[in-house]
């Protein structure tokens, strides 16, 4: 039953694309069917009949109030994370103490030699290394309604180790939206990582790549905010390095 999945998808990405005309052509045929309702009398059947209308208008409420938030309310909600940048743990170093001289004089030097001695270590404090800085790239949205800004940094951490960071981020807030690393530079592609639902629509916040995932990090093209839901765009960060 994939196919009804991909059809369900394709509805409500067309929806949500149109999600303006849509909805002030949803508000223009309630304004008419109340019109209609009150010149046909039907406002007077209803509430003489109550238990009959709210038959019919509670199951219309229960599905209109939640879509309508779920669909409205990123507008009118807003989040902001502020995450302290990935840091990379160095290993501790050791430092070689100094030896006492000895007064054993080397054979026809006449000059004094130090004699092995034990030597101390001592180790220094965890140092911690910079992450290495492998792409960068600016966000823009992807139409005049969904914005995008800050800059997107693709941090390697570790060998094989992958972090995306996004600084004075911010995007327009929406329903499912996810952050991905896309092999295509103008998008979502096949193929793009998903790094996991996005965690707030404003601030600094990192990501982590999935171990073994499918793809080479390193030459991802763009990392995305993507609506799952809706199957729609909302900004894009071509990288370069």
């Amino acid at each position: 039953m994939t196919w009804l999945g991909e059809l369900g998808s394709a509805i409500l990405g067309g929806l949500y694309t149109y999600r303006v005309p849509v909805a002030i052509g949803g508000v223009g045929l309630a304004v008419a069917v109340l019109l209609i309702a009150r010149r046909q009398g039907w406002v007077g059947r209803a509430r003489r009949h109550p238990r009959a209308t709210a038959a019919i208008l509670v199951p219309l409420l229960a599905i209109a109030l939640p879509v309508g938030w779920y669909l409205t309310s990123p507008l009118v909600l807003s989040a902001t994370i502020n995450e302290a940048p990935p840091v990379v743990a160095g290993a501790s170093i050791a430092t070689s103490g100094g030896s006492a001289p000895s007064s054993r004089e080397a054979a026809g030097s006449g000059l004094p030699v130090a004699s092995p001695a034990a030597s101390t270590t001592s180790p220094t404090p965890l140092e911690t290394a910079a992450p290495l800085l492998v792409r960068t790239g600016s966000f823009h949205g992807s139409d005049e309604f969904h914005f995008g800004r800050g800059t997107a940094r693709l941090i390697e951490t570790a060998p094989g180790t992958f972090v995306v960071r996004l600084e004075n981020f911010a995007v327009r807030n929406g329903p499912d939206l996810f952050v991905y690393l896309s092999p295509d530079a103008d998008g979502y592609a096949d193929g793009a990582i998903e790094l996991g639902r996005l965690k707030a629509d404003t601030g600094n916040q990192n990501y982590a790549v999935p171990a073994g995932a499918p793809g080479d990090p390193d030459r991802a093209a763009s990392v995305v905010i993507w609506c799952k839901q809706f199957s729609h765009l909302f900004a894009t960060a071509p990288l370069a390095g």
